[in-house]
């Protein structure tokens, strides 16, 4: 799989999963103002946090991916421009012969 690939896969993916974290956790807080027993909301909560924690650490991937491709891009846009000057500085040799 393409470093491309699994950054388009990677960072919706963790966006969604940080926003569902965030709705579980407004609904362990909801649970908790209700007066539900704590133990239901302190799992809920604690869910919430485990789903909010991945999406981060999924985001924080994604972001490392889309560096790689930017500084691949500009290694291989500087090497195709050093090969351009390198071929401009070769002298041209003509036959001797003529």
């Amino acid at each position: 799989m393409s470093t491309r690939t699994k950054w388009l896969l990677l960072a919706p993916a963790s966006l969604m999963l940080i926003g569902y974290g965030l709705c579980v956790f407004s609904e362990a807080g909801h649970l908790k103002h209700t007066g539900q027993p704590t133990v239901e909301w302190v799992l809920l909560g604690t869910y919430s946090l485990v789903l909010i924690n991945a999406g981060i650490a999924l985001f924080g991937q994604a972001v490392r991916y889309r560096i790689l491709m930017d500084v691949r891009r500009e290694t291989r846009r500087s090497l195709r421009q050093m090969e351009k000057r390198i071929e401009n500085r070769k002298p041209r040799r003509k036959d001797a012969k003529k």
